[in-house]
């Protein structure tokens, strides 16, 4: 090989091998965070996750399914049967759930769910890692730095209980770097067209990501332009061609998610905002966090959308000051103070105590789509922000001598200080109970005709979707009324979890949240007859509960005595 040809050869080889070992490394770390799972992923559970993957692997499966089936993948009515579920007004990501159905199929839905939460944090973290070393930091540890963060900050191990929606956003930093190519206009037109169909991908991976970027670079790109100044008709017109792409890619399904059967129109979930504590707090899963602490300023633990600690805050606000030369810099910080601002809520709360003062939120959740929004989750459109200025002070850390740069040895010391307590501990998984031989040895074909419902008793909802897994391990041969999802509620077509229920489905559910037997008579019994008639359903289960003696005696008392077979109690109705 000529001398010339060889030293052009050389350093690709060299930039080729690093990024094969930060890639490794970021696998790494992803598996470390599941070890738990990966401990047994057909029997372990994520328990911090609540009912979400029952539901996450039932999403998987349907997807599936269907495709095995020829049907639809936008809607099923294998739950709130026989109303059905507007799979595209869920967050059952196409983008994955559609490619790894092969994997699905032949390994369960459990495999496709510890594939994609690990595949998702590693591949995330080398998605920005290839941004942050191609186009802002000269150095791959500093661009490494940055990547980290971005992939295992605390909100995103958070959402990594339950949310993988919140995990796999590696398409998040292939759009940012097309919108520096179309910054710099070199090909308005390819770009343009590459960014429309990054989108229309990132709207079947999840589209509350895409909104919650958008706002983040919007902020950016107008604190940008205020500094800078820069041209913008590039940009301008690519986006333009972005937006065609992507209508023309994604738009029937959207248009089928806003208008298909049922579909919704918003989704409420309340006042949900950041108490101030929290921005800096430690989360419970990172390594100097406190579950108890974390646990009384969040919603629950795959909600702790903040939790930067309060050695990260004051470092970031150290950071701008020193680099607000760089012109990146101050538009970064920006993005921080607002979406930090926005990730209060509607009304600021310290320390548990509600102030009075009305934060922005109050003006954005009048705003479409952004009234859907879970508004503590602004908090982490903090991350990618925080993530860029952590690498650019980093990339001057190791790009200075050591001996001659005193204040950065104390720089390097400071981002030590601030990013070791927030390493992330493995999250929490356990077994999960067996489904009871009824359902794997098919003994349910001899109750359940072929598109009839069996009714789990109670029927699944949000506190409990066991019943979900009873439906994929019987291959999903049969279909279940109400469940886990999210669909209209009355008139106005509100987003719910859930649908409303029908009395029976009430009735059982209060005897598994109270534990108290009700009073059963005629009209009771007439009720539960029109319920099951609605759901067409052929059988009536009940599988091991911890409530199961109280609703085997409401059970009787509505339907007669039933028998049991294969590990539960069944009635045919």
């Amino acid at each position: 090989m000529p001398s010339a040809r060889r030293a052009s050869v050389i350093p690709h080889l060299r930039r080729g091998c690093a990024d094969l070992g930060f890639a490794a490394a970021f696998l790494a770390l992803a598996v470390l965070v599941y070890a738990h799972l990966w401990a047994d992923p057909a029997r372990r559970y994520l328990i911090e996750g609540g009912q979400d993957q029952n539901q996450w692997e039932w999403f998987f499966s349907v997807t599936a399914h269907n495709l095995l089936n020829g049907e639809s993948p936008l809607f099923t009515t294998l739950q709130n049967h026989p109303l059905g579920v507007n799979l595209m007004a869920n967050t059952v990501m196409l983008g994955l759930s559609i490619p790894l159905a092969p994997l699905t199929l032949a390994f369960g839905p459990s495999a496709t769910w510890v594939v994609v939460l690990t595949g998702g944090l590693a591949g995330s973290a080398f998605a920005w890692y290839w941004l942050l070393s191609r186009q802002l930091v000269a150095t791959r540890a500093a661009a490494a730095i940055g990547a980290v963060f971005c992939a295992f900050a605390p909100p995103i191990v958070s959402h990594a209980n339950a949310h993988p929606n919140f995990v796999v956003v590696f398409v998040i930093p292939l759009v940012i770097h097309r919108l520096v190519l179309l910054h710099r206009h070199r090909r308005i037109l390819r770009d343009g067209v590459i960014l429309g169909v990054l989108i229309a991908y990132q709207i079947f991976l999840g589209e509350e990501v895409l909104l919650l970027a958008a706002t983040g670079l919007a902020v950016f790109g107008l604190g940008y332009a205020l500094a800078v100044r820069p041209p913008t008709r590039p940009v301008v017109v690519g986006v333009a061609v972005a937006a065609t792409v992507c209508l023309a890619l994604a738009g029937p399904a959207l248009v089928f998610q806003f208008t298909g059967p049922q579909s919704y129109a918003s989704l409420i979930h309340g006042p949900a905002g950041n108490d101030v504590r929290a921005l800096v707090s430690f989360a419970g899963r990172s390594l100097a966090g406190d579950a108890t602490v974390a646990g009384s300023l969040s919603l629950n633990p795959t909600e702790q959308n903040a939790f930067f600690g309060w050695p990260l805050v004051i470092l970031v606000i150290g950071l701008v000051v020193w680099l607000r030369r760089v012109p990146v810099v101050i538009p970064l910080g920006a993005v921080v103070v607002v979406a930090a601002a926005f990730s209060l809520g509607p009304e600021i709360i310290f320390y548990g105590e509600k102030s009075g003062l009305a934060g922005p939120w109050e003006v954005m959740s009048r705003l479409p789509m952004f009234e859907s929004v879970l508004e503590s989750r602004f908090a982490i459109v903090c991350v990618p922000a925080m993530a860029v200025l952590l690498a650019v002070a980093a990339d001057r850390v190791i790009a200075a001598s050591w001996r001659g740069a005193p204040a950065r040895v104390l720089l390097g010391l400071a981002l030590a200080e601030a990013l070791v307590p927030l390493a992330p501990k493995p999250l929490v998984a356990a077994d999960r109970p067996a489904t009871p031989e009824f359902f794997t040895a098919g003994l349910w074909r001899r109750h359940v005709r072929e598109g009839r419902a069996l009714v789990p008793a109670p029927p699944p909802d949000a506190a409990d979707a066991t019943a979900l897994r009873w439906q994929i391990d019987a291959g999903l041969g049969f279909s279940l009324p109400e469940g886990y999802f999210v669909g209209p509620y009355g008139p106005d077509r509100q987003g719910v979890y859930g649908t409303a229920p029908r009395p029976t489905a009430s009735l059982l559910r209060d005897v598994r949240d109270s534990g108290q037997v009700p009073s059963i008579g005629a009209a009771e019994r007439r009720q539960a007859r029109a319920d099951l008639a609605y759901w067409r359903a052929d059988a009536v289960v009940l599988g091991p509960h911890q409530r199961q003696a109280e609703l085997l005696r409401t059970l009787t008392d509505l339907l007669g005595p039933g028998r049991q077979e294969g590990g539960v109690w069944i009635w045919d109705v």
